[in-house]
């Protein structure tokens, strides 16, 4: 194995099929996501040739290194707690201390009395900002030094003030009868299954998914975690206002389709609802089946990181669970995959997958569980109380600072409530009471509607912030005019839409040729319509495995698009991947510039 990979992990968290421990960061209880080399301090008997050393502290980012914290002076501990509150800013709530690491990275430790001083100081910090303190591991150091030295590393968490809870969306991908509903079900409602589905029951959104036990459509689950790392879920009777506000991490599942036939709901909700991350749950009996692949190709080719369950290790042997992760472990190193397969059997493993997991694209953590007997179901819950998020405060204020974006992916009339609809907010802020647009109508108008409420997970929330899943109550607004796909927008932004665009693709498999005039179901974010191919620059015709620009046509109505977006495209077996590289874009004057006071909207 490459000594750079070899590097990336540390302690028992090892690759797949890679034997023996790798020494680095996890190993020495200093996990974090950066590669260091390092002793294990369970393999103890004789000196390190070598100082044990991490990579320097980044002056960015929520990871501080503390070499000791005993009795600092009133000065500097107002100096200490100003550097937390900095920490816990740029991991939006989440921050990671390594008390026995200098700041150069050099791994010294602190003897048990020292360590005892050092975290009651940690703890008086927390304290003060308002955060809460959990040990995540400890790890004996023993380079140069007859004293047990240890080096602790502990989370510090705390609801940001401008924020409910820190929110993490994961999609749960796999083929049909893998367990997706049911781990679900087990991990929110903190009951085991009986084996025969019981735990999924709550999950299902329609009476034809209980009949037949296959999730057909898109559902929300939640699962949260309090300041000290606790689990919080329905398990106590709780309702989801208060899962939200016991909590200050939340998790939120989307659990998609597994049946091929629902295959392009399954694509709606990844494009469309912009999960952070993937949940990819393999049966152990059945192995590699059905829409597995397909699903790895479409997490792959939408950038979405990663990890894979196992499940149903409870059915079959160690030998074909074995096996199951050695045929994971093959896809994965293959040159389209071109992973790093992870194993993990502990929660020092949990721990040091979620750290690098977020940080390096490359690592894919396995995990083997049973939702029936609960085996490994706790190493789960670890990394995901750990799993920080993909982007820190500072893209996240660059982001507010644009204007309003809110993409329309589901629509409800509400008694009493009137019409509401459900997304993601793309950008900006959105507020109680603001006016926007919604559009692209089927004659590429915009109409302006006025937000009456907003609810996050279930719970009131006054404002929204870019990035966060909520639904909007739009009060009478005549909900015909809606689909999905639309965007609601700032009347400030002038919004472009199009019919026809062009894009960079890649043809991922065709039977036999693609050419003008081929139709193709297109994904491009929360936009879901057919378009016909126009013309492909360069060529006549497209093989598997060819690349071009082509220019597409919607054959229904416009779309608001933007240069740049991630495209899908689907006909029957054909599927391709691409990017929007060009937009004909129809201009207001072209649309009809037109004021109609219709029936409380205003017409652009």
């Amino acid at each position: 194995m490459d000594s750079r990979v070899s590097e990336l992990f540390g302690g028992c968290c090892r690759p797949v099929g890679v034997g023996g421990a790798l020494r680095g960061r996890g190993g020495a209880g200093a996990g974090g996501g950066s590669k260091g080399k390092k002793k294990s301090g369970r393999n103890r008997g004789g000196k390190a040739n070598n100082p044990p050393y991490l990579p320097p502290e980044a002056e960015d980012g929520n990871i501080e290194y503390k070499l000791k914290l005993v009795n600092p002076s009133q000065y500097r501990f107002e100096h200490l707690v100003t550097q937390m509150k900095w920490r816990l800013q740029e991991g939006r709530g989440e921050a990671v201390y390594q008390i026995g690491v200098e700041d150069n990275g050099l791994l010294v430790g602190l003897s048990e009395e020292e360590m005892r001083a050092s975290l009651k100081t940690l703890r008086r910090m927390a304290e003060k900002v308002g955060a809460d303190i959990t040990i995540l591991r400890e790890r004996e150091v023993d380079y140069d030094s007859d004293v047990p030295r240890k080096i602790t590393e502990v989370l510090v968490r705390k609801v940001p003030d401008n924020q409910q809870f820190l929110d993490l969306r994961v999609a749960v991908l796999g083929n049909v009868d893998s367990g997706k509903s049911t781990l679900l079900g087990v991990l929110t409602q903190g009951e085991l299954d009986n084996g025969r589905g019981r735990a999924r029951l709550n999950l299902f959104r329609h009476l034809h998914e209980i009949q037949s036990g296959r999730t057909s459509s898109i559902s929300f689950e939640i699962l949260g975690f309090n300041s000290k790392g606790e689990v919080v879920n329905y398990s106590d009777s709780r309702t989801a206002e208060e899962i939200c506000e016991s909590s200050s991490k939340m998790i939120t599942f989307i659990d998609l389709a597994g049946h091929h036939k629902y295959l392009k709901t399954t694509i709606f909700g990844l494009t469309s609802y912009c999960p952070d991350f993937a949940m990819l749950v393999v049966s152990a009996n059945t192995g590699i089946a059905g829409t597995t692949r397909e699903h790895l190709g479409l997490a792959m080719a939408l950038k979405v990181p990663f990890f894979i369950v196992v499940s149903k290790v409870d059915l079959c042997s160690k030998a074909t669970v074995e096996r199951t992760v050695k045929q994971l472990e093959r896809i994965l190193k293959q040159p389209g995959c071109n992973k790093l397969p992870l194993l993990v059997n502990s929660d020092d493993d949990a721990v040091t997958a979620a750290q690098q997991f977020a940080q390096s694209p490359n690592i894919t953590p396995i995990f083997t569980l049973s939702s029936v007997s609960g085996e490994n179901l706790d190493l789960l819950k670890v990394f995901l109380n750990i799993l920080p998020p993909l982007t820190n405060s500072k893209e996240q204020e660059e982001l507010m600072q644009q204007l309003t974006e809110f993409q329309v992916d589901e629509i409800y009339t509400v008694p009493e409530v009137g019409t509401v609809v459900g997304g993601t907010l793309s950008s900006g802020i959105c507020r109680e009471g603001e006016s926007l647009v919604v559009g692209p109508t089927d004659d590429g108008k915009f109409l302006q509607l006025k937000v009456c409420s907003i609810q996050r997970n279930r719970s009131a929330c006054r404002v929204l912030r870019a990035g966060q899943a909520a639904t909007l109550a739009l009060g009478p607004f005549d909900r015909s005019l809606l689909r999905k796909g639309m965007v609601m927008v700032s009347p400030e932004m002038n919004p472009t839409i199009c019919s026809v665009f062009e894009a960079e693709i890649v043809l991922l498999f065709h039977a036999t040729t693609f050419r003008k005039g081929f139709q193709v179901t297109v994904h491009v974010g929360n936009v879901r319509q057919t378009a016909i191919v126009e013309k492909i620059h360069g060529k006549d015709k497209l093989r598997t495995g060819e690349k071009a620009v082509v220019r597409f046509r919607f054959i229904k109505h416009p779309e608001y698009l933007k240069i740049g977006a991630k495209l899908l495209f689907r006909e029957g077996v054909t599927k391709g991947i691409g990017h929007v590289t060009d937009l004909q874009a129809i201009t207001t004057e072209e649309n009809g510039l037109e004021e109609t006071l219709g029936p409380g909207h205003l017409t652009f």
